[in-house]
């Protein structure tokens, strides 16, 4: 890609996750390209559809928590990994309103534009939950797809008026019992 192609990519993906924070993934691509001073036709150009513009800009929070979980895996202890990787990407999700139906869906759905980065970032927290279901520290009746949709759950809380005072208090009972060992 050219130097200024890059730029402007860039440019219209700082824009857009801008508006997405404020506005949710229903956010206007229309206001989107207004916003990045550019045409319609040139976000498109850049981002065929609504799911890649997401896609790009969730990629880098996804690649940033599967090298998290890496760093994790081979440092601390296992409990504290698994909460802390947890919070990372409870902070994730928030901060793009609205995404976590959207990769709940993208992980069933092989042609999404969102597959790969989804199924990487829960492969990265379920290698977290291995790890301290192996030293006892985790309850062993749950998977990898049960702490996602806990994980899920806890970014939509988060995206609610009315819960937004009790979030980090929720998130700590859902660890408390995600890391209390037994069935």
């Amino acid at each position: 890609m050219r130097a200024d192609a890059r730029k402007n990519r860039d440019h219209l993906l700082s824009v857009a996750g801008a508006a997405i924070t404020e506005q949710g993934v229903d956010a206007s691509l229309r206001d989107i390209a207004r916003r990045a001073d550019v045409g319609l036709a040139t976000l498109i150009r850049h981002f065929p559809t609504r799911e890649a513009l997401l896609e790009a800009l969730l990629r880098t929070n996804f690649d940033e928590l599967a090298v998290k979980a890496t760093d994790l895996e081979t440092s601390g202890e296992p409990d504290e990994a698994l909460a802390s990787w947890l919070r990372d990407f409870v902070a994730c999700a928030h901060n793009y309103r609205g995404v976590i139906e959207l990769m709940v869906t993208a992980i069933e759905d092989p042609q999404s534009a969102l597959h790969a980065s989804c199924v990487e970032m829960r492969a990265a927290g379920t290698r977290l939950l291995t790890r301290a279901q192996a030293q006892g520290l985790a309850r062993s009746d749950i998977d990898g797809t049960d702490l996602f949709a806990l994980a899920g759950s806890l970014a939509w809380l988060s995206d609610q008026p009315s819960f937004a005072a009790r979030t980090d208090h929720l998130f700590d009972v859902v660890v408390s019992a995600i890391l209390r060992p037994g069935t």
